[in-house]
């Protein structure tokens, strides 16, 4: 069992930045890729990016692409989102999630995961 807990969210104005943190319980935070996704108010949910479970591969969807890093401190049990030039279109509640994956590229598809955290909100001002 993997509990997940979100932190950072807020809000912010276009062109700002946030991080995002996502801590997580028990010994085995390194075995779980870990994911990040949002839902905007009316939308469905979808496949911001993630990061192997040893950190050394990153996916990214094509709209935060050159804007958005995730990271993870093992050590920590801890993965990151960092957003920068935040734009309006990026509001919404932002969730991790962890999968149990050994694959070398994360996967993108929310069946594939586990885990999940019950969520952050970022708003984004004009």
């Amino acid at each position: 069992q993997v509990q997940l807990v979100e932190s950072g969210g807020g809000l912010v104005q276009a062109g700002g930045s946030l991080r995002l943190s996502c801590a997580a319980s028990g010994r085995t935070f390194n075995s779980y890729a870990m994911g990040w996704f949002r839902q905007a108010p009316g939308k469905e949910r979808e496949f911001v990016g993630a990061i192997a479970r040893s950190g050394g591969n990153t996916v990214y969807a094509d709209s935060v692409k050159g804007r958005f890093t995730i990271s993870r401190d093992n050590t920590k049990n801890t993965v990151y989102l960092q957003m920068n030039s935040l734009n309006v279109e990026d509001t919404a509640v932002y969730y991790c999630a962890a999968d149990y994956n050994s694959d070398w590229t994360p996967h993108r598809q929310e069946f594939e995961y586990d885990y999940w955290g019950r969520g952050t909100q970022v708003t984004v001002s004009s």
